[in-house]
């Protein structure tokens, strides 16, 4: 069988960490060309400035992976869906539901496979901590998502204008997480978002959900967090705690812990390889479900500007 070729659009820090090496990792793929106007590309892999010269000029392609941010993601999306081919959208999938619901029906419309990939779930520990709480009654969950803004996103200027989520773009990945390995849904009750007075996203975060079984579920997100950073998430259950740490790659189970391996992206590009073979779509949007309704019944406070 053919390998899938495969172009990247957006060429920034995740593409050339993750996507590229995870790409060249898996035989079901060959990186057939990448795209951006701000970047110089690969040696060895053909490069163009934009979309519309790969579609027009560039080597043909049966895949992309789009990896711009969200709030141009759409357009380009529908132009390359209109070509009929298969799309790996990276997270957050769009700017807006409706956006992501669009280009869902528009895959389904010409028969090509859109994936949503929220490459969190792909952690180490997330599979068996889902299968572990399945059968487990739930009393409270907390979860604490602090990173150095800094460190994770220096002068990433698109990340703190409207569509860019602040410090909800990590925060996403702790969603996606919990809404994968939570055996019942859960639901916003109410939020505070911190903004600061130059930005239009938020720099922190202080959520409460619930599930539909009354669990309480708390989520602390913060940008500021200097040192250690916290990437955790603790299940309370009727058979002791569960945790996650270190984003999902560590589980900790009573009596044991489990160190994995990074196989997040490896495991993206596994999982896009099967829908495209099978002819499916995997199109969940849960997560940024829940971060539209923090932003719509969320409490807004002010601090101090920031600046990177």
């Amino acid at each position: 069988m053919d390998p899938i070729r495969i172009a990247i659009v957006g060429m920034g820090k995740i593409a050339r960490d993750q996507h590229v090496p995870a790409i060249r990792g898996n035989s079901a793929f060959s990186l057939a060309a990448t795209v951006s106007p701000h970047d110089a590309g690969l040696d060895g892999v053909p490069h163009l400035a934009s979309l519309d010269a790969l579609l027009h000029d560039g080597p043909a392609v049966d895949a992309i992976a789009l990896c711009t941010p969200p709030q141009v993601r759409y357009d380009l999306a529908v132009q390359a869906l209109g070509r009929g081919i298969h799309m790996f959208l990276e997270k957050p999938p769009g700017a807006t539901l409706a956006e992501v619901g669009t280009l869902q029906a528009q895959a389904d419309k010409v028969g090509v496979s859109l994936f949503a990939a929220w490459h969190s779930r792909f952690a180490a520990g997330v599979a068996p901590a889902r299968a572990w709480l399945a059968e487990r009654k739930i009393d409270s969950v907390s979860i604490v998502w602090r990173e150095d803004v800094r460190v994770w996103h220096p002068g990433q200027a698109w990340i703190w204008q409207p569509g860019g989520l602040g410090v909800f773009d990590p925060g996403i990945n702790a969603l996606s997480i919990a809404t994968h390995i939570l055996p019942r849904p859960f639901f916003l009750k109410d939020a505070t978002l911190i903004l600061p007075d130059n930005r239009a996203a938020p720099i922190a975060a202080d959520l409460h959900f619930r599930d539909t079984g009354g669990a309480p579920i708390h989520m602390d997100l913060d940008w500021r967090q200097t040192g250690p950073q916290s990437w955790d998430i603790a299940v309370e259950t009727d058979a002791g705690t569960l945790k996650l740490s270190q984003g999902g790659a560590v589980l900790h189970l009573p009596g044991s812990t489990d160190h994995g391996e990074d196989v997040e992206y490896p495991g993206l590009y596994s999982r896009f390889a099967a829908l495209i073979r099978g002819g499916r779509s995997d199109v969940d949007t849960d997560p940024l479900r829940l971060v539209a309704d923090a932003f719509l019944r969320g409490r807004r406070e002010t601090t101090d500007a920031f600046h990177d």
